[in-house]
């Protein structure tokens, strides 16, 4: 859940769980786009049952360490585990050759030992909520020491003062079980999550422009996934990136994909976030969302995501312009089900 993350609702979270107060306050929430779990893990922390849902593997790992798996049950053997992997010496293997030696998103020394402790994860075939726990560690580790802005589309041409830091894997902040119930995880794409799935209140974030998660978090994918892919490019990514595309990531498609999904929903109640700089204005998702139940739109001001920050670069790393806006608004839109 710290991981750097484009579309974290860090700053959106405590009114979230506010507004799921006061729609209903106990009960199940279905997260179908739940990314680091960040919002699924506050709402568990609130009470509520969560069943979280998103489409990559690594965010598929997050929500079953945040969302399904109760601190009461792992949270012991998971510490001692841990205090063992960070025993381990490095050993390089694929990770160090690929993100460290052939890119530089970590220091060598740094993805020894992920080599060297991902390998003896696997070796340990631990069952599926323990063995989450102890990936969201390693990725947490790793993403305390990556030399990136914080995303995968590239890395820094000079190293970064934290990838210099020992790589530490540290307990993750499990939760106990909810009071409305045992949360779940699953990877579904949206529109099948939305049939399978069902609660008091949903909560939506879907990708709102062309750039996909698994491009911009390949490497959190291939440690969680430990499939060795071929990769491609500067970046190093997926060779699959090319071939793995949602339509939530296509304007042409976004609109079609999203009144599906958001007539699939099995909830009362729904609250979706979204962004100005969407692929659909507010008028457009007031429209869709209509059809559920009355809305309501909250509105928040917000600095954009660290890439607008930076400038535009051409692709040998030379800064040729500057972006338009620095500042966007963020919506929470709320239906108040019949």
């Amino acid at each position: 859940m710290p991981i750097k993350y484009l579309g974290s609702k860090r700053l959106l979270v405590p009114e979230i769980v506010r507004l799921a107060g006061e729609l209903a306050p106990s009960g199940t929430v279905v997260d179908l786009f739940s990314g680091t779990a960040r919002v699924g893990h506050a709402l568990k922390a609130a009470g509520y049952r969560v069943l979280a849902n998103d489409l990559m593997a690594y965010g598929e790992t997050i929500a079953r360490c945040y969302v399904q798996a109760d601190a009461e049950d792992h949270a012991a053997e998971a510490e001692q585990l841990i205090r063992e992997l960070n025993a381990l010496p490095g050993s390089p293997g694929w990770f160090t050759h690929t993100f460290c030696e052939s890119s530089r998103y970590l220091q060598a020394k740094n993805g020894a030992r992920v080599d060297a402790i991902r390998e003896a994860i696997a070796a340990k075939a631990l069952e599926p909520e323990l063995e989450a726990t102890l990936l969201v560690s390693l990725m947490e580790a790793a993403d305390r020491v990556d030399s990136t802005t914080g995303v995968q589309m590239a890395y820094l041409k000079q190293w970064s003062a934290r990838s210099h830091n020992e790589l530490e894997l540290r307990l993750p902040a499990l939760l106990p079980r909810a009071a409305s119930g045992k949360g779940a995880a699953t990877r579904l794409e949206a529109r099948e999550a939305a049939r399978r799935l069902s609660g008091d209140i949903a909560y939506l974030d879907p990708p709102y422009n062309q750039h996909s998660y698994l491009g911009n978090y390949h490497v959190w994918e291939s440690l969680v996934l430990w499939d060795q892919p071929e990769v491609y490019g500067i970046a190093h990514k997926r060779v699959d990136c090319r071939d793995r595309k949602s339509d939530f990531n296509r304007k042409t498609a976004f609109l079609e994909a999203w009144r599906e999904t958001v007539a699939a929903v099995d909830a009362r109640h729904l609250i979706v976030s979204f962004s100005d700089e969407g692929f659909i204005s507010r008028e457009q998702m007031e429209e869709v969302l209509s059809s559920r139940g009355q809305v309501q739109v909250l509105s928040n001001d917000f600095k954009r995501y660290v890439g607008a920050q930076i400038g535009i670069h051409n692709l040998r790393g030379e800064k040729v312009g500057t972006v338009s806006h620095l500042r966007n608004r963020e919506y929470l839109f709320v239906v108040l089900g019949a």
